[in-house]
Parts: structure tokens; sequence; C-alpha cells
């Protein structure tokens, strides 16, 4: 899953990318809306988390600008301002969420994923394919009752994989869902990841390579 955070106060901007990525998401950060909107136009984020008071083009300015677009991505208002009206506003402006500071991570996490499943067509929250099971809320892969321990990347890889529902993902494709901004392109990263990936899962293969293309499951 990818995800931008956009965030004025960058100690809490840094904390929430950390522990998101902790959850095996790749994450982008921005400090202002101007930067929020200009990473927006360029990648397709599953989730964008938002403050409302930001520097630059106002928060409440950027989730219009995404809702007229019809911006792909779910938009998580996460906001000092948490007054009912202030949560009104914000779900009529184009928010599909919205939270209120102080948050319990655990709920942030939660309400991210509960986001990012609400895709077309829509996917259940624990993913089953050719024998394997991905949960994404507690973290845990298994494939035939076995369990499987995946590093975070690993196991961002698998779950981009089993959300594909045995179409094809390009390499591209996973390097976008499943690394950051800060990925270079032009590495070898998804084919290493793909390969230990296959020998965690064990035989026989169930991530399948199709040439010239990329793989599925």
């Amino acid at each position: 899953m990818r995800v931008l955070v956009v965030e004025d106060e960058q100690v809490l901007a840094d904390a929430v990318a950390v522990g998101l990525r902790r959850e095996s998401m790749a994450v982008d950060v921005v400090y202002d809306g101007d930067s929020a909107l200009e990473r927006a136009s360029v990648n397709d984020y599953d989730v964008i988390v938002l403050d409302r008071d930001l520097p630059g083009t106002h928060g409440d300015d950027v989730c219009r600008s995404l809702a007229a677009e019809s911006y792909p991505g779910r938009i998580l208002m996460l906001t000092a301002a948490g007054e009912l009206d202030d949560k009104v506003t914000g779900l009529t402006i184009g928010a599909d969420d919205y939270m209120a500071k102080p948050f319990a991570f655990a709920e942030l996490i939660a309400r991210v994923r509960a986001l990012g499943r609400r895709a077309a067509p829509p996917l259940p929250p624990v993913l089953r394919r050719n024998g394997v099971t991905l949960d994404p809320a507690n973290h845990t892969v298994q494939r035939d009752g076995r369990d499987i321990a995946l590093t975070p990347k690993e196991f961002a890889v698998l779950e981009v994989l089993m959300r594909a529902n045995g179409t094809v993902v390009s390499a591209e494709g996973l390097l976008e869902k499943a690394w950051d901004e800060n990925a270079d392109p032009f590495t070898n990263v998804v084919r290493v990841t793909v390969m230990t990936l296959r020998k965690k899962l064990g035989e026989p293969q169930v991530i399948h390579t199709v040439p010239g293309a990329g793989y599925r499951i």
C-alpha cells in the first residue's frame, strides 16, 4: 500500500511515517499543501493522510482539489480540529474519513488499512489465494497452514500481488506500491525481493513470472 502523509509538524509527520512503514506500507512525507498536490499529481497513492491547517495551500483546498479531480486514492483527515462541525465540513468537502488529534496509533493504522481496502472491486480484510493467507491487520502470512516470517518489504510485495487477484503486476508497479519515492528504479531490488519471497513461500511456486510483463499469483 502506498501512503502520502501531509503534516506540517515534521516530528509528528515523520513519526507517523515510521509507524506506517513498520506495517509494511510505502510512505512518502510532505510538510505543506503545495507539495501534497504536486506529489499526488505524479503518484497514485492508496491513502492520503492529510492535515487541515497547512502552510501554502490549505488542507481543505487540497482535499477539494483532489475530490474535484476524482483522485483514486482515499483521504483521511488527521487534524486538531475535532469538533462535530469540523468533522462534518471535512467529510463534506471530500474526505473519506476523519480523525482528531491526539489519536491512538493503532486506530490510525486500522483506518488507513480500511480505506486502502476500498478498491474496485472491494477486497476482504484477509487475503487468500493459492493456499497463501495474508492478514494485513495482524501482519501474518501462512502457506497451507504453515506460518511464514517475512520482512516488511517482502510482506508489502506479497500484499500487492495478492491484491492484484491474479492479474499481472509489473516490476514498476511493485516498485511504486511497495517502495517510497527514494527507491532507485534502476536497481534489481524488485527481482531480488521476489526471489527471496519465493524461497520463503516454498514449493510449488505460487509467484509466477510473466516474461516482459511482471509477476502474478
